[in-house]
């Protein structure tokens, strides 16, 4: 083998390693990843019992009722479609009716609820987050600048 030949085959090498280890990144990361929903994606499309998935929107007025031992369900909502989700925990201090929110879990189909295991609340009066806010501009919702309460401009 020639000293060009000995250099290639160690590029080559080198590459096939980069693509392998590529390769294997990204499929740890296919498996960790958690994908962002509205209520009307959530409930048009079919989703694999387990599959984790973030579900936002605004809790809808009325819709929240305390049960026993820290059980919570209430309704997320984009205007378009509502979910009810069941969650079972301590909630973040600005959760309320009317405000964006972000919650974290499973859909189970036959009872038609969302069970979350994490609920995100907006941090004050000016934040929403950016994936809720995408979802309800794409509804006609809402649009930056927006007073409606719950709703407002972003701030990062």
């Amino acid at each position: 083998m020639t000293r060009k030949q000995k250099r290639l085959s160690i590029i080559a090498a080198g590459a096939v390693f980069l693509a392998a280890s590529a390769a294997l990144v990204t499929s740890a990361l296919r498996e960790q990843i958690v994908f962002f929903n509205s209520p009307t994606d959530v409930l048009a499309q079919p989703l694999a019992p387990g599959t984790r998935v973030r579900l936002g929107g605004l809790v809808e007025e009325g819709t929240v009722q305390r049960g026993e031992n820290s059980s919570v369900t209430f309704q997320v909502t984009d205007t378009n479609a509502s979910v009810k989700v069941r969650y079972v925990g301590i909630l973040p201090d600005l959760f309320r009716e009317g405000q964006g929110v972000v919650t974290e879990g499973t859909f189970s189909p036959e009872e038609g609820t969302f069970l979350a295991d994490t609920v995100l609340a907006k941090h004050d009066e000016n934040y929403m987050p950016k994936e809720v806010a995408d979802a309800l501009k794409a509804q006609g919702v809402w649009q930056e600048g927006d007073p409606t309460p719950g709703v407002g401009t972003q701030t990062q």
